[in-house]
């Protein structure tokens, strides 16, 4: 099975941005837990403090099923809809990565 990736696009509401990151405290705890969880990032641009992208990599569909199904998201999941004004998501799988270890010997990794 491939691995899966997903890539969150997140606009805070205005004024709410620091209540978004600690929002995304529960959900990090969690996928401490979480070992088919391989990358869980909360990145912030440096542009607009208000705009944030969540990337995320899975082992496989089944360790993406768990941590979306987990209590942890179902409790955040309203509680992060109130704080954001708009999102995109993107799901796919990882073609070539460096410094995430790639489980498909199909990927190519790419290298300094």
């Amino acid at each position: 099975m491939p691995q899966v990736a997903l890539v969150s696009r997140v606009k805070a509401k205005e004024g709410r941005a620091e209540e978004l990151v600690a929002a995304f405290g529960p959900v990090f705890e969690q996928v401490e837990r979480e070992p088919g969880t391989l990358l869980y990032v909360l990145n912030r641009s440096k542009d607009d403090p208000e705009l944030f992208w969540v990337s995320e990599i899975y082992a496989d569909d089944d360790a993406f099923t768990a941590h979306r199904d987990s209590a942890a998201m179902s409790a955040a999941t309203p509680v992060l809809g109130d704080l954001i004004a708009g999102a995109e998501l993107i799901v796919g799988e990882p073609v070539a990565a460096k410094g995430v270890l790639a489980r498909s010997a199909s990927t190519p990794r790419v290298t300094d």
